[in-house]
């Protein structure tokens, strides 16, 4: 139950993001103070849980923070890849948004920030099945948030569903699976269609860089495979920061080289088959077939410089013909954006945010 004196979470923070940064970015500096409820966390344990391929848990761990009163109107928000629920808890993203009187006031709203299965602390390979693990999809994903909200939570509506990037592509498929259980669904850094193209590709890398490291021995490794950590440095460069971005924390050769370099010489802190079965969870992700399902207010947020999503594609503009409603933001790309990170920083969209909060109806 909330605490009728809370505790409270307090930063100050600049905006501006040195150049060493998975989103390098070179703007004004800007203080932001912000104050909210101190986030809360824990874990429940979702029973007898069975996989898209028919494989089950016993028992399936999933971690999770919440943030605000659970009287509040509840939000579900949605992390990427190599993420965690706690990844939000920054004064980009909850200093912009859940501070009081803003977008997502946690004095009316209750926050909550899973860890995907397979991320951060919920069950995953590392934890000891390695590649025994059950292999899971977004679909198992969203099916364990689900259990997480109605089994443990005791959420029966969500006021908004909100993903980034992974968590926006679990957010289509949250909005068409679940129709009736939300009033609106913010997708971010991602496209409503099959995975293909160089966002499966670069993937691929990933993956095949796992499987074919000498060192990975089918997964029972006892010291984590060097391949690893140089194919993750290689795919964040390749798809992430935008090129005005990289251009500007890597103007020449030499500067280009150290900011390499850093990269490569930080420690791994992953796990090789956590990150394999992380990649290979978006392997059959495909929103399309099921977008006139969609009921919630759908605002699809974009940058214009994502390396993942290239919006010269078209997607949007087909998907969101079909669901009513629908809207689009794309960020201009500009020497403040960051590529694929973009979306990670609210204040590219938070009044848009708020007004949608105040403006969709309530379909509870």
């Amino acid at each position: 139950m909330h605490d009728t004196a809370p505790r409270y979470h307090r930063f100050t923070q600049t905006n501006k993001v040195t150049p060493m940064s998975s989103a390098p970015l070179a703007s004004k500096t800007a203080e932001i103070a912000a104050t909210y409820p101190a986030p809360k966390a824990a874990t429940w344990v979702a029973r007898d849980f069975r996989f898209h391929t028919g494989e089950t848990l016993p028992e399936l761990k999933l971690h999770y923070h919440t943030v605000g009163d659970p009287a509040g109107e509840s939000v579900l928000i949605l992390h990427g890849t190599v993420g965690a629920g706690e990844g939000f808890l920054t004064p980009k993203f909850a200093g912009e948004l859940f501070g009081p009187d803003q977008a997502l006031d946690a004095r009316r709203y209750f926050l909550i920030l899973p860890d995907s299965v397979g991320g951060g602390k919920s069950s995953k390979p590392s934890d000891g099945l390695r590649m025994r693990f059950p292999r899971f999809n977004y679909d198992d994903a969203v099916l364990a948030q689900y259990r997480l909200l109605t089994e443990h939570l005791g959420v029966k509506h969500l006021r908004m569903v909100i993903g980034n990037s992974m968590g926006g592509m679990q957010t289509w498929l949250w909005a068409q699976q679940y129709p009736g259980f939300m009033d609106i669904a913010v997708p971010m850094a991602s496209l409503p269609t099959a995975m293909s193209g160089r966002n499966w590709m670069m993937r691929r890398m990933i993956i095949d860089a796992i499987r074919n490291d000498p060192a990975w021995k089918n997964g029972d490794y006892t010291e984590q495979p060097r391949g690893v950590h140089t194919a993750s440095v290689f795919f964040t460069i390749a798809t992430n920061g935008g090129d005005i971005g990289l251009h500007r924390a890597a103007p020449t050769r030499a500067k280009a080289d150290a900011y390499l370099d850093k990269l490569l010489a930080a420690p791994f802190a992953g796990d090789a088959n956590d990150l394999l079965y992380r990649w290979e969870s978006s392997r059959d992700y495909d929103p399309e077939p099921g977008l006139d399902r969609i009921r919630a207010r759908l605002l699809a947020i974009n940058s214009a410089d994502d390396e993942r999503n290239p919006l010269e594609l078209g997607v949007i503009e087909e998907a969101l013909a079909r669901i009513p409603d629908a809207k689009s933001l794309v960020i201009p790309a500009s020497a403040d954006t960051a590529g694929h990170s973009t979306t990670g920083f609210a204040k590219f969209w938070k009044r848009e945010i708020a007004e949608l909060l105040a403006t969709a109806p309530r379909r509870s």
